[in-house]
């Protein structure tokens, strides 16, 4: 019998101008590539040396810096957090010269979805009743009152309504009463309150928290009505009596919650956030990449996707400010980037604290790898606003809003700006949903995908052997369209969805 050769290892050079390759296989040591024999073995998703790179110059990946060599790094090498670190270096902000028409279609063109018309105007994707609370102290009664609904038959004579979910959190006191931390909360719970996922509200507080019910709703002129109730457990005179009396509430409101029906609606209603999570060396190879072209058909058809985790964008900005609408929405940008910079330094932090343990098992080294990556879910559209967190997002188009990099906050963020959609790429495997809005989860390469098949529902790993992004994109784009009408996401059918609500804390707990 004649002996076989080993099939090479696979590699990606993503950039002419890179001085490493990334492994599709585990490159094992002697193995060629390039015709250079590795030195050590290389993980799936890490990166190879395929030059010479001396000490302090630059290791570039898609064509950009991500890191600098601790020292020498000799061909064939391993590269990663042991030899390639980071420092702040120049980025050339340029703005708005890569504007451009985003080819809208012409509206006969555009896709429908079925969704519901809710009176103020808006359109949600799923048709709940949300439980929100005002301050930690009030979660509990808040749960009771969902689960006495999903735990029982009470709402199988209204089978229009997706549940009855609490929304809690554990800010609302020890807080200061104004400022930054305050306002941003107050966003947060104003965004879910008039969210188009919610088709009635209860609102809970304890009493005498710092965050006031009235204080909310005189700042963003709600007024109590059918689809809208508030009370305390202070003024209603206790637990029991208070979850009594929020059942009740909300029993009011089921009727008029279920009379709320599916109507074809052109997808420019549509607004998805776009996330990553549990990130490796491939999210930006097939997945972000993937998500980024079905990001550029929803703008097509009018819809808006919106990017966000500030910290994990940052060393990519500069490839976004030159897409920017205009200078403004471009130095929009930029400020938040310094604004990170400052917060984080005054909490002894430092940007590269990301990536997390789990990135970098997955290949990642450091923050600007990991950002070049994720900024690629973005697509190739103008950047049309950039918002703060939690604010509503009144343009169309691919827009920005300021978040942490932290996945529940960063998508509470999102959500309360109105996505109704969101998307979740990942690589390690992150398991979450975010009620009330339905997340698809995509998976980055194929051994995730056949290890979680139960939380995944497109696998993008099918890209590094041969499957074009564009084809992906549309696929992503579809099952868009189809999670939007109704059909179950994974997270969906697994429960996802009720401990995922983080408001982002800023500022001191006192």
């Amino acid at each position: 019998m004649s002996a076989t050769t080993a099939a090479p290892p696979r590699t990606l050079r993503l950039n002419a101008a890179d001085n490493v390759r990334v492994a599709i296989d585990t490159i094992m040591p002697g193995s060629l590539v390039e015709g250079i024999a590795a030195i050590q073995r290389i993980p799936k998703g890490h990166k190879m040396a395929v030059t010479g790179i001396a000490e302090g110059a630059p290791v570039l990946k898609f064509g950009q810096i991500i890191g600098f060599a601790k020292a020498t790094i000799a061909p064939g090498e391993h590269v990663h957090e042991h030899n390639c670190g980071m420092h702040d270096f120049d980025r050339d902000y340029q703005f708005a010269e890569g504007a451009h028409d985003d080819g809208m279609l012409p509206l006969a063109e555009r896709r429908m979805f079925d969704g519901y018309h809710r009176p103020n105007g808006k359109v949600g994707t799923r048709n709940y009743i949300g439980v929100l609370t005002s301050v930690n102290c009030s979660a509990t009664v808040a749960r009771h009152i969902a689960e006495a609904f999903n735990r029982s038959n009470l709402l199988d004579a209204f089978p229009n309504i997706d549940g009855v979910v609490s929304f809690v959190h554990g800010t609302g006191c020890g807080m200061g009463g104004s400022g930054e931390g305050y306002e941003t909360l107050e966003r947060t719970q104003w965004g879910y309150a008039t969210h188009p996922n919610l088709a009635g509200v209860l609102v809970v507080g304890l009493g005498c928290e710092v965050f006031q019910i009235p204080r909310l709703m005189k700042s963003y002129n709600l007024v109590e009505h059918e689809g809208f109730r508030t009370m305390t457990i202070q003024d209603i005179g206790g637990t029991r009596k208070t979850i009594e009396w929020g059942v009740d509430m909300i029993r009011e409101m089921l009727p008029a919650a279920n009379k709320h029906y599916r109507t074809p609606t052109p997808v420019s209603e549509i607004m998805v956030g776009l996330q990553c999570g549990g990130s490796d060396g491939y999210s930006g190879i097939t997945a972000n990449p993937a998500l980024g072209y079905a990001s550029d058909m929803l703008v097509k058809h009018g819809g808006t996707t919106i990017l966000s985790e500030t910290p994990e964008i940052y060393g990519a900005e500069h490839l976004l400010t030159r897409r920017a609408a205009n200078r403004e929405v471009g130095e929009k940008l930029v400020d938040l980037i310094h604004w990170w910079e400052d917060y984080t330094e005054r909490n002894q932090g430092e940007m590269n604290n990301n990536p997390s343990p789990g990135n970098k098992a997955g290949g990642l080294t450091t923050i600007l790898e990991k950002s070049l990556g994720a900024a690629a879910k973005g697509g190739t559209a103008t950047l049309r606003g950039v918002y703060k967190y939690a604010e509503p997002i009144n343009t169309h188009g691919f827009v920005y809003m300021d978040s942490p990099g932290y996945d529940p906050a960063a998508v509470t963020g999102q959500i309360a700006s109105g996505a109704n959609m969101i998307v979740f790429t990942t690589g390690r495997g992150s398991a979450a949903g975010y009620k009330p809005t339905p997340s698809i989860k995509l998976a980055t390469n194929s051994d995730l995908y056949a290890r979680m098949t139960d939380d995944m529902d497109i696998n993008c790993g099918d890209i590094l052997d041969g499957a074009s992004i564009e084809k992906k994109g549309e696929e992503i784009f579809e099952e868009i369209v189809a999670v939007a009408s109704g059909k179950r996401s994974k997270s969906e059918e697994l429960g996802y969805g009720d401990s995922e609500f983080v408001p982002w804390q800023i500022g001191a707990v006192m």
